[in-house]
């Protein structure tokens, strides 16, 4: 499938936290839609951490764009990234297929969210949708994608 494609046509920009010095909170993608895709990566991006800094993510669930009845996606929650644990610049990924949600009850939407604890710390993510159902995947990226060169 797709042998000839070009690897932007089966993988979409779906969502992005900036990368960034974060200081310690919370920050998250949109909510995305899971019917687009057939499956997507979150790829979670520790730069340099504060002393004593932690880096959680997790990709969370829900029935709407606007986050209605949000929770968590069991199982997909990564290691705690720390500045003790020498995980500065390294990467974790998060596999999502659609069968992951709770599509039973209408959760059909999800997000990556990511925490920095302790200390401020540079980071970032971003989540690819591959194989989408209609289409290439470029026409599903977010407006912020500024060029597809090929």
């Amino acid at each position: 499938m797709f042998h000839n494609a070009n690897p932007s046509a089966r993988a979409g920009v779906v969502g992005v936290i900036d990368p960034d010095a974060y200081a310690t909170g919370t920050q998250t993608t949109g909510w995305i839609k899971a019917a687009t895709f057939m499956s997507f990566l979150a790829i979670v991006m520790a730069g340099d951490l504060g002393a004593a800094a932690t880096i959680d993510a997790k990709i969370q669930q829900a029935t709407d764009a606007t986050g209605t009845g949000a929770k968590d996606v069991a199982g997909l929650t990564i290691t705690q990234l720390t500045k003790a644990g020498n995980d500065d610049n390294k990467q974790v990924l998060l596999n999502l297929q659609q069968g992951d949600l709770d599509i039973n009850n209408g959760f059909t939407y999800f997000r990556l969210s990511m925490a920095v604890g302790t200390a401020a710390c540079d980071a970032g993510a971003i989540v690819l949708g591959f194989d989408p159902r209609y289409g290439e995947a470029t026409a599903n990226d977010l407006a912020t994608v500024d060029e597809v060169v090929s």
